[in-house]
């Protein structure tokens, strides 16, 4: 864990400020189905992997360095047919200016994903229309992305992707597929799209900006400025915690950032962590192995 920190201090390279789209990598896991090398699974992964990287998500113009990375696996639990129940795990990351360091940004494990596909059928989106809920779950997860990485280097510079993300939502409510409706349950789709729009969770957007623009991103100039920034950053989530204890989006937040936590606040120069550590311990308490490892 400690290396983080001093990839953080002692590494230096040089990324764009306004890094966005996607530099993904999928992966379709089928172990669970029996039939594991079925050639439908190698097609599905080839054209999620082609649909996610090659489709024009926004209006802007990138660069090849100024892709964000990201991972997605699709665990296929079920294959009947053309009908297949699965689980997707979604993580993305933003480099750390003066840094060869990646930080984890978004960690979201999607359980609610059932979906119809025949093989090269082909993946095309159109936020204004419903036609396969896969298509649909991942166009959802990559404007999340795209929002909060965002975030992180302007203040609610992320407020549109999740908008969209919204309409993804909204459109998607009218099939019968789970994890687009408000009553879905409390780790939705639908309650995280909420909250990130929601005026109550208010202080996550300031936090992700503080976080990675005030702290991390002057780790390399002034550490222990930065890791000062960084504590006030979690600190401000208490709010949120205050008011919904035990929110679905603070709680995917250290599941991307606990290692990243720890490590930051176990090295280098010394700030004054007793409110941290409180306040972790009462934010994320299934983490607290983390925090325990936080010496001083």
């Amino acid at each position: 864990m400690r290396k983080i920190l001093l990839f953080l201090l002692f590494s230096v390279a040089v990324f764009s400020v306004n890094a966005q789209e996607l530099n993904c990598t999928v992966n379709i896991d089928a172990e669970q189905t029996g039939q594991p090398n079925l050639q439908i699974f190698r097609t599905l992964e080839t054209q999620l992997l082609e649909f996610v990287n090659k489709t024009k998500w926004t209006d802007k113009e990138y660069k090849n360095q100024e892709r964000i990375d990201c991972n997605m696996t699709l665990v296929i639990s079920q294959y009947d047919g053309d009908t297949f129940t699965a689980t997707l795990q979604v993580q993305s990351s933003r480099p750390v200016f003066d840094s060869t360091y990646d930080s984890p940004v978004y960690n979201y494990y999607d359980k609610q994903v059932s979906f119809n596909y025949k093989e090269y059928e082909p993946l095309n989106f159109n936020m204004n229309s419903f036609g396969s809920n896969l298509v649909s779950v991942v166009a959802f997860h990559i404007y999340t992305v795209l929002g909060l990485d965002a975030d992180t280097y302007m203040p609610n510079g992320g407020e549109q992707y999740f908008e969209i993300a919204k309409q993804i939502t909204n459109t998607a409510a009218s099939s019968n597929f789970q994890g687009w409706k408000a009553n879905d349950g409390t780790q939705s789709r639908f309650r995280y799209n909420d909250a990130l729009l929601s005026s109550v969770y208010k202080e996550f957007h300031d936090a992700m900006y503080q976080y990675h623009r005030e702290g991390l991103d002057i780790m390399s100039t002034n550490p222990k400025d930065a890791k000062q920034k960084i504590a006030e950053a979690i600190n401000k989530l208490k709010g949120i915690n205050d008011r919904r204890p035990n929110s679905f989006l603070v709680r995917t937040f250290f599941d991307a950032k606990s290692d990243e936590i720890q490590a930051i606040f176990s090295g280098g120069p010394q700030v004054d962590i007793t409110k941290l550590v409180e306040n972790l311990n009462r934010m994320a308490p299934t983490k607290q192995t983390n925090w325990a490892e936080i010496k001083f």
